[in-house]
């Protein structure tokens, strides 16, 4: 009997941690085979995105905002 509860305890902890592992590789399991590889890595440069992230929003800001509309000056005789 205790050899059993000690094969569930041990096969599940093997179970959670074969999860652990393949849901953290996974996602980056095209770049851990390119650089086993060698292929050199794409760059990123976040900075870059941001500034142009930010260019956006201020020109889409920029372009919402209404416009007053001037009023035609009155000039005087003279």
């Amino acid at each position: 009997m205790m050899s059993l509860v000690s094969f569930g305890v041990f096969a599940g902890t093997f179970g959670i941690s074969a999860y652990a592992i393949a849901a953290t590789v996974a996602p980056r399991f095209d770049r851990i085979v390119a650089a086993l590889r060698g292929q050199p890595q794409s760059q990123f440069h976040p900075l870059a995105t941001l500034v142009q992230a930010e260019r956006r929003i201020a020109v889409r800001r920029w372009a919402a905002q209404s416009r007053p509309v001037l009023a035609p000056r009155v000039r005087a005789a003279a």
